[in-house]
């Protein structure tokens, strides 16, 4: 399934981030990509509400991995400062990748060959009005779960580019 939206503010971006959260499971790993400040540990926070995780979610920027508590483990990763597989694999960070809990994984390009097949993808882009395109590339997830009419704080749905109609 692939749809593109557009969230307008921070808490569209959240709202979002919890709809799609409700129907993670075990071993969901989740790929955000977009430039710095473009959104991925916001929609990150609604990701963490959705599993019932109310501690403060902060980008892993400098730590790497923050690990969460809540209905499933959250693991929650920024690979910015990762250059090679290897230094993934030295920070444990395949043991997550393939666990009992959901994994978020910020600039996951450096490790696209250990990502699961069935890996959803997330990339966000900073429009000139300061509002997000939010693509998502989600090979086992219905688009019901994710429409605009679904989220209570509605993000806009765009028409699908690869064929014109609308997700």
């Amino acid at each position: 399934m692939h749809t593109t939206l557009t969230c307008r503010t921070q808490d569209e971006m959240v709202e979002l981030g919890r709809k799609m959260g409700s129907s993670f499971h075990e071993g969901t790993v989740v790929s955000l990509r977009g430039s710095l400040g473009a959104g991925k540990t916001v929609f990150a926070r609604g990701v963490a509400r959705s599993l019932g995780i109310e501690e403060a979610i902060v980008s892993p920027t400098f730590t790497l991995v923050q690990e969460y508590d809540g209905r499933l483990p959250l693991y929650h990763m920024d690979l910015y400062r990762i250059e090679t597989v290897e230094d993934f694999e030295m920070i444990g960070g395949e043991d997550m990748l393939y666990s009992n809990g959901v994994c978020l994984i910020e600039w996951s390009e450096v490790i696209d060959e250990l990502l699961p097949k069935d890996t959803i993808y997330i990339s966000i882009a900073v429009n000139p009005d300061q509002s997000r395109t939010v693509d998502i590339e989600a090979p086992n997830i219905e688009v019901t779960t994710i429409e605009a009419s679904n989220i209570e704080t509605p993000c806009a749905v765009e028409p699908d580019t690869k064929t014109g109609d609308k997700q």
